[in-house]
């Protein structure tokens, strides 16, 4: 949320600072998610949910085509498997249909095998607006956009004190940096009610609920056509798990849903029961996996309005607050907040307008400057360009993968300056493949080490309480010698 609105305001003549806690954008909830552009099926009639998921979803296109971030229309099945999932399915379409979902189309069995062949239940409700795409790709580049259209990123600021005084807020973050700012917006997730108590709001609370994914080897890729849901509960905390294929050719199974205590809500681990779980109900549904396709599990925590008890999920809290003018709050964006965002985004420079003079910059620059995708989904002839007017196009570092070197390099000098191992990872997909980083990672630190002047304490995994290692177990005569030198 935070990068997309940073990212539309960049349009506009203002000075536009994001503070963000993590050691780079999209290591939190952003990155932690299926991917899934929703249709708008599964939000009530007259909800915010239901009118942003289905204005975001139809903004995507020509969103992600100026970011060049992938995204396939590959569309959605939500399958009653039996008579007990029927009553629940019409509802969908009923909500669909109110909320002007494009396409629907209720299906047989017959009809739903000409899509996705193998697949069990007696009706189906398709819907061709449904997508996927990469939730830590879009949101990096929304970021790198804004940063090459003059926005300032603040990492590692984690905002401690808000105060308001003559119409200007006062941010202070716990390294002490201090931003004076007219208008104010919190997208800040998980945290999102520390913050508006902060500002001074009386804000509900947020529940946290944690749901986990395995990921699959590629070597499964194309055995899932579409989307695959099943008809969800009336008080499901989520949408039911399943299998979601990615745009770069794993599927995921999952998520879970399970609310998990607000102390923990930034522990991302992953349990043994529900993994255990997972594999039983990913082995059902594609009974020839291996053991070894699950290559990776990870998690991701819901900021969730409604409690344990009440279960299902309230509607979205986008607004600026009468009695804090300047101060917009964003509380409880949840699934389809991935879908939502440009048209949140768009909300938010709304109400931003009622409080500054907006004008449209002649300067913004709408293109981001990067490949069309990953250098080894292009044409080969556009490739061998690209190797004969840099070489480092053609070194692989990242065998699962098929990285270059010159993508880690570009991915090391991101605008932001954000070199932890994540920040690689999320740019290029560098530690993603099956062998999850034993052939590139030593390849990454040799080069950190060699070109950018990287000693055993710079390194680390995601924040710097994460590092990577604790010193040398070896040292070199020549490294000795800088020391003593030094």
């Amino acid at each position: 949320m935070g990068c997309a609105i940073a990212r539309d305001l960049s349009r506009y003549a203002l000075r536009i600072g994001v503070f963000e806690k993590e050691s780079d954008v999209s290591l939190g909830i952003s990155c932690r998610n299926s991917g899934v552009l929703h249709a708008g099926i599964n939000c009530e009639p007259g909800s915010l949910r239901a009118r942003l998921s289905v204005r975001g979803n139809a903004m995507m296109d020509l969103l992600c085509s100026d970011l060049k971030v992938p995204l396939k229309r590959i569309g959605k099945l939500t399958v009653a498997l039996d008579k007990a999932d029927l009553s629940g399915l019409h509802k969908q379409r009923e909500q669909g249909l109110a909320n002007g979902v494009p396409g629907m189309e209720l299906m047989d069995n017959t009809a739903m095998q000409r899509i996705q062949p193998g697949i069990n239940g007696i009706l189906g409700l398709w819907t061709p607006s449904s997508a996927i795409i990469s939730p830590y790709g879009l949101t990096i580049s929304l970021a790198e956009s804004a940063c090459m259209n003059g926005v300032d990123f603040f990492l590692n600021e984690e905002v401690s004190s808000i105060k308001r005084d003559n119409e200007l807020f006062s941010v202070v973050s716990n390294t002490g940096k201090i931003a004076a700012c007219r208008v104010l917006i919190n997208a800040s997730g998980l945290h999102a009610d520390e913050v508006g108590r902060m500002a001074g709001l009386s804000v509900g609370r947020i529940w946290a609920c944690r749901g986990e994914y395995y990921v699959l080897d590629k070597r499964l890729s194309g055995a899932l056509r579409t989307l695959v849901y099943p008809v969800p509960g009336t008080n499901d905390p989520g949408l039911g798990i399943h299998l979601t294929p990615t745009v770069d050719g794993n599927i995921l199974i999952g998520p879970s849903a399970a609310y998990i205590p607000m102390e923990d809500r930034e522990d991302y681990r992953t349990t043994r029961e529900i993994m255990s779980d997972l594999r039983r109900e990913g082995l059902r549904l594609l009974p020839g996996l291996a053991a070894s396709d699950f290559i990776r599990s990870f998690s991701g925590n819901r900021p969730k309005q409604t409690s344990p008890e009440e279960g299902g999920n309230a509607d979205f809290t986008v607004e600026e607050y009468r009695a804090i003018p300047g101060f917009i709050h964003l509380q409880g964006i949840e699934s389809p907040g991935l879908t939502s965002a440009p048209a949140i985004a768009e909300m938010v420079r709304g109400f931003v307008r009622r409080r500054l003079r907006l004008v449209e910059r002649d300067d913004f620059i709408p293109i981001r400057r990067s490949l069309r995708g990953f250098f080894s989904t292009l044409p080969l002839d556009e490739r061998k360009e690209l190797i004969s007017c840099e070489p480092e196009y053609g070194e692989i570092v990242c065998r699962c993968e098929q990285i270059t070197k010159k993508e880690i390099r570009d991915a090391i000098e991101n605008p932001f300056g954000a070199k932890c191992l994540a920040a690689v990872k999320y740019r290029t997909r560098a530690m993603m493949g099956r062998c999850q980083g034993g052939f590139c990672i030593p390849r990454i630190t040799r080069l950190l080490r060699d070109e950018y002047g990287y000693e055993a304490e710079d390194y680390y995994v995601r924040g710097v309480n994460a590092r990577m290692f604790s010193g040398n177990v070896y040292q070199s005569r020549k490294e000795a010698a800088k020391r003593e030198s030094s």
